[in-house]
């Protein structure tokens, strides 16, 4: 881990290089979900390094190890967010390959409707169209509430105490599947959660109940288009995604035995799912 800087501040990313003696493919942006960090993409970074990627999977500002504001919520509003992933990209100094899980997808979305000249490629994981389900928004709204009146560490035991059991599946939901997605120890699981500003998940889970759907606006952008998703996701459900897929004249992968978190729960698979579509998009197929 290092931190990258850039024009908007320093960004706590995991960088994986190319493994030896394979030829170099490309550079991949990754950004995690609401809940999520870097470690989310930890089972995909050995596989893609295989196949000649490098991969690079950041904090957003206020997630895990990347400071931000405490309490300005104007800090994370979704056009802020994107601006950030422009200056990352800046700062790795090449085009690059993007891919958002859920929340980092629709922020990923973002970044390239502002700007999608330095982007080779978009893959949007387990990330929909528009608003996340009705029971999702339940959820968002339980947390955001818990948020404004107890501390990080009441609700982290809070929501152990509650949703054990979908604290940990990582697939279940956005409100709890990122908290475990990557990272199978408590206390590390605990130190992550604690080191997330409130204000990020306020206001980040605020976006997730309320973005509109900007399909037709990002269809029109000259530029490939992957949606990757599990064959289960109650986050956004799947028929949803396999429409969103078709507006965008995207490629779909669904990945059997996977729900909202594919990197965690298919690594492998997804992995190769995501270094074919890369590869298509280098020899123009």
């Amino acid at each position: 881990m290092y931190r990258l800087r850039t024009a908007r501040g320093e960004f706590a990313v995991v960088d994986a290089p190319v493994a030896d003696g394979v030829e170099p493919r490309g550079t991949v942006l990754l950004l995690p979900g609401f809940t999520g960090s870097k470690e989310d993409f930890n089972p995909l970074h050995e596989p893609l390094a295989a196949r000649g990627y490098r991969t690079v999977a950041v904090d957003g500002r206020g997630q895990f190890e990347s400071d931000g504001p405490v309490d300005d919520e104007s800090a994370y509003a979704q056009a802020e967010l994107a601006r950030d992933v422009l200056a990352q990209v800046e700062a790795l100094g090449t085009s690059l390959h993007l891919l958002g899980h859920s929340l980092g997808g629709q922020i990923a979305r973002a970044a390239v409707l502002l700007d999608h000249s330095p982007f080779l490629s978009l893959t949007l994981m387990a990330s929909g169209p528009a608003q996340i389900s009705a029971s999702q928004q339940q959820r968002v709204k339980l947390l955001r509430d818990a948020l404004g009146v107890m501390t990080m560490a009441e609700v982290w035991e809070a929501v152990r105490a509650v949703e054990t059991p979908a604290l940990e599946t990582p697939e279940e939901t956005d409100t709890g599947a990122e908290l475990d997605a990557g990272l199978d120890d408590h206390e590390d699981l605990r130190r992550r959660w604690l080191a997330n500003k409130p204000a990020q998940l306020l206001a980040t889970g605020r976006q997730l109940c309320v973005e509109p759907d900007r399909v037709a606006e990002l269809a029109t952008l000259p530029m490939p288009f992957h949606v990757l998703s599990g064959t289960r996701d109650e986050t956004w459900p799947v028929p949803l995604l396999d429409d969103m897929a078709v507006r965008l004249a995207a490629r779909r992968t669904a990945v059997e035995g996977a729900e909202h978190s594919p990197n965690c729960d298919q690594p492998l698979t997804t992995a190769r799912a995501l270094a074919d579509f890369w590869d298509a998009v280098l020899t123009g197929r």
